[in-house]
């Protein structure tokens, strides 16, 4: 190993307006198990706590030791529904004695549920893939009672965009697969929604749950999707088929689109803004998605606008060849949990954001309380580039994007005013540890006066590959980039605490950058 002196010594450390100083960021209560029940089925997790060398989380249920794991979270199946149940987690060592305890709960499973098949009487829906289900699927969605479950079966059904209210569960079985078409014309009327940052008109999703309104609270609540089946969008296909059907569009009201298109960063940009996603929530509380494959929306895949108490878990979450292709997107939402999710992107795997610019600072509704952890996949993590309504209380941890173009990224150009506060990455392994203040896309429309305020971001034992993988090709970069505005509008309370950095094939060190940066503390920063 390197030793951080070694490196101060070695590396070009970009260093401007430093002293050292305690950074403190507010940990919720450990000692609260979280939740998620089904009518046969308990996950708890929990948040992240060091283990001793060797040590495990201890789960018992009605005091009998129910398994052990390493990770921040355990699932219990074959429960009996409508069941109490007393579940415990403590941290023991490699013999099963407890060290600590840290936590107790009563836990009651749901009550059974009565199955309506969509495949049955009054709805036949066909799972051959071919035929066009959007009726009869709707119906059975709409007939759903909160003592009922929408059930498909193995078998494909074809489908256009769905509706979702309150108090509704969808199981998908295994080899179900809700398949949405390529047709522009199956996701019509459009809607009032949001994409990258801006609210406008769109087309439908393929689900989509709740009515935009910045105004209100939460409309639309209690819903579940879960099983071991697929929602599967219409990909690449209904993409493109969106962005030619807008390009027409434009026609009509611009004389060229060439020529508008010329502050963005292609001609798709403009026009692909009013692509759907493959699952919208609007103004939304307490939505789980659990064990389900999720993949292949035109645009984001799981986009939560407005909303509050959502958790993504036991997921694989993709998208092939789609640009825009974003996995999880928490925006100006609260308590957003997602876990245990393996992700294949074509861009980012989990993008946070509240806002653009001057309509993001004036709606004012910010995105907070957000937890990543035990997830690995390609794209990586990050916060912006619309974030102007406000980013804070965030954390990462035990997730795995050392193979991917990111790792960990914060985007906040200097247009968009707001703030991001209180970010903690611990356990991870990442590509890169990038802050930008400046970036070459969605950088349109009229910026703000106010730059935007970064404070409170803490690196914790993490590894930094210093490689981004990109269409397949390794391009070497910078490892750790953090660069401030300037003197004046520094970031704020940096700390890096055990980061380990790997080395070039040739054995050089690579430049570490850090610029503009107030009150920072490096602690045991090394070279493997």
């Amino acid at each position: 190993m390197v030793s951080a002196s070694e490196i101060l010594k070695k590396v070009e450390f970009h260093l401007r307006s430093l002293t050292k100083a305690k950074i403190v960021i507010k940990k919720l209560d450990v000692n609260m198990l979280r939740k998620i029940v089904f009518e046969e089925e308990i996950t708890l997790w929990w948040e992240h706590i060091a283990l001793p060398r060797g040590g495990v989380f201890l789960v018992k249920l009605n005091g009998e030791i129910r398994g052990s794991t390493t990770k921040t979270h355990y699932q219990l199946k074959s429960l009996q529904p409508e069941t109490e149940y007393s579940l415990s987690v403590s941290i023991a060592d490699k013999n099963d004695r407890v060290i600590k305890e840290i936590g107790l709960v009563k836990v009651q499973t749901l009550p059974k549920k009565k199955r309506i098949d969509v495949t049955k009487s009054p709805y036949f829906a066909v799972g051959d893939g071919v035929t066009l289900n959007t009726a009869v699927l709707q119906r059975a969605l709409e007939n759903c009672a909160p003592n009922e479950i929408v059930y498909f079966p193995k078998g494909i059904y074809k489908s256009g965009a769905l509706n979702v209210h309150s108090d509704t569960e969808i199981y998908l079985d295994k080899g179900a697969v809700l398949q949405g078409t390529d047709k522009v014309e199956d996701y019509l009327p459009k809607r009032k929604s949001r994409f990258e940052g801006l609210e406008r008109e769109c087309y439908s999703s393929l689900i989509n749950i709740g009515e935009l309104d910045h105004k209100v609270g939460y409309t639309t609540k209690n819903i579940i999707i879960r099983g071991s089946g697929k929602v599967s969008g219409g990909g690449k296909d209904l993409a493109w088929a969106i962005v030619n059907a807008e390009k027409e569009l434009l026609q009509k009201s611009v004389e060229n689109v060439a020529d508008n298109a010329r502050n963005y960063e292609n001609e798709h940009t403009v026009p692909g803004r009013a692509r759907g996603r493959l699952i919208n929530m609007s103004n939304c509380q307490n939505v789980v998605l659990s064990g389900v494959t999720l993949e292949n929306g035109p645009a984001w895949n799981i986009h939560m606008i407005y909303s509050k108490d959502v958790t993504t878990c036991h997921c694989k979450i993709a998208s092939y060849e789609v640009w825009n292709g974003d996995g999880w997107d928490p925006d100006s939402s609260e308590n957003c949990v997602v876990f245990d999710t393996d992700f294949c992107t074509h861009d980012d795997a989990i993008a946070i954001k509240s806002g653009k610019n001057p309509e993001g600072n004036i709606i004012n509704r910010k995105t907070k309380d957000i937890f990543v952890f035990d997830c690995r996949g390609s794209n990586g993590i990050a916060i912006g580039s619309e974030m102007s309504g406000g980013v804070e209380n965030v954390r990462i941890w035990d997730c795995d994007m050392g193979n991917s173009y990111g790792g960990f990224t914060i985007r906040m150009p200097k247009e968009r005013g707001g703030y991001i506060r209180n970010v903690c990455v611990t356990g991870c392994k990442l590509a890169t540890l990038h802050v930008l203040t400046k970036v070459n896309f969605n950088n349109d429309g009229k910026g703000v006066l106010t730059f935007p305020v970064l404070e409170n971001l803490v690196a914790n034992d993490v590894e930094i590959v210093g490689v981004s993988i990109e269409k397949g090709e390794r391009n070497i970069v910078s490892p750790i980039i953090i660069n401030g505005f300037s003197e004046e509008t520094p970031i704020f309370n940096v700390a890096l605490k055990d980061v380990r950095l790997l080395k070039r094939e040739s054995g050089e060190l690579p430049e570490i950058e850090i610029e503009n940066v107030t009150n920072l503390i490096v602690e045991d920063l090394y070279y493997l």
